[in-house]
């Protein structure tokens, strides 16, 4: 089975914030394929088992706030016994503008709190990731304010198409594999 970690905050405050482009991906894969997510409290996170082309997903949004996602995900891997090679973390990178989706295969936190504690919780940098970009960002605000503001009115064509886009690209990953995805969506 593969685990979709989609990265972000819990609450009606930070719903339309930048740091929540894993949760709004999330909920437009919830939309596009016909799922909806259950609260369970002893995984720290809102859960969903699906099926798409034939194989067994589960999608999470984990509640425990971005800098303690980690906790979240290492629980279901451990309940379902999920491998780290069946992972993909979807997530916000403010080094990437709106519209910009990057897959990577492993590597640092590159500065994200919710990465950091997903690396920190599975002892390893090893696993995928899909990266939505929610930049630029302005040079004179502080990138822990820039996150959590909410994408303006006038972003949000932009945002739709960026979570198609996104779309797009988890589905592509999922039927075709790592390699594929990062040759037609990098």
């Amino acid at each position: 089975m593969k685990l979709i970690a989609a990265l972000g905050n819990p609450g009606d405050k930070y719903k339309n914030t930048r740091h929540n482009a894993g949760f709004m991906l999330a909920d437009f894969l919830a939309s596009k394929w016909g799922f909806s997510f259950m609260n369970e409290s002893k995984f720290k996170c809102e859960i969903t088992k699906t099926v798409f082309n034939d194989e067994p997903v589960m999608v999470i949004k984990p509640q425990t706030f971005m800098n303690l996602s980690g906790e979240s995900v290492v629980l279901v891997m451990n309940f379902f016994k999920i491998l780290v090679e069946d992972l993909l973390v979807v997530y916000d990178d403010i080094a990437l503008d709106l519209g910009t989706v990057r897959f990577r295969a492993s590597g640092s936190d590159g500065g994200h709190n919710g990465i950091k504690s997903i690396i920190k919780a599975l002892n390893t940098d090893k696993f995928d990731r899909l990266k939505i970009g929610i930049g630029p960002q302005p040079g004179n605000i502080p990138s822990e304010v820039f996150v959590l503001n909410n994408f303006v009115q006038n972003e949000q064509d932009a945002l739709h198409n960026s979570l198609v886009k996104s779309a797009e690209a988890l589905e592509c990953y999922l039927k075709e594999g790592m390699q594929i995805a990062q040759n037609k969506f990098n």
